[in-house]
């Protein structure tokens, strides 16, 4: 078996089985067959939520798994990952908007003023919108190079994700470390091919800067 054929067959349906699996705990849940605790409501909530920060950071790890690993074929799960953490964190709003705050505007501006952690994650919210519309391939092709600097965004996105992690733990933030670590992590290996970029972008306006004056 070829790496492409265990990744497309073994590796990704079992990355979709897993992403699946916080929805299919809350569905058992809503059936009685699980336990949804004392407060459904708030583990709904902090099941979307953690599950919307895992797979944010484990589409982020894909790039460094590609380029350290030698292992090009992971790319496949990327779009995948992304998806389901917009299905998660769509879930998530949704659980807090209509059966938290039962669409009452007033109620959602109180809670906002008193918690600005409402604020962070909605904004992850909005950043994320964008980015699952444009994931098909077409709009790919559609949006050429402007693409790739659009899903910049899941860089800001996952950070208010951690932040606003960070800030429903604030009596114990130890767990929101860990996350915090993962993305720092998670950054620090894309810095040298970035600077790289970045040199290599250099040159090239240097060697069109010195071309244009010989011809000048």
């Amino acid at each position: 078996m070829t790496r492409l054929q265990f990744t497309t067959r073994i590796l990704k349906p079992a990355a979709a089985v897993a992403s699946l699996g916080p929805a299919a705990w809350l569905v058992l849940a809503a059936l009685g067959r699980a336990d949804f605790g004392a407060d459904p409501i708030k583990t709904i909530q902090v099941t979307t939520g953690l599950a919307t920060l895992v797979l944010l950071l484990s589409a982020l790890a894909i790039t460094p798994l590609r380029k350290y690993a030698h292992w090009g074929e992971l790319i496949r799960l990327r779009r995948m990952l992304g998806l389901f953490a917009f299905f998660y964190i769509l879930l998530h709003a949704v659980t807090y908007f209509v059966f938290d705050q039962s669409l009452d505007p007033g109620l959602i501006w109180a809670d906002t003023v008193k918690h600005p952690r409402i604020a962070v994650g909605f904004a992850a919210f909005l950043l994320l919108i964008p980015l699952a519309i444009t994931s098909t391939d077409r709009m790919v092709r559609r949006l050429g190079k402007r693409w790739a600097r659009l899903h910049r965004l899941v860089y800001v996105a996952t950070a208010l994700g951690v932040l606003h992690y960070l800030m429903v733990q604030k009596l114990d933030i130890r767990k929101g470390l860990v996350y915090v670590v993962v993305f720092a992590a998670l950054m620090l290996l894309r810095l040298p091919a970035t600077i790289q970029k970045a040199l290599g972008a250099r040159e090239r306006r240097t060697a069109t800067a010195r071309m244009a004056e010989r011809e000048g």
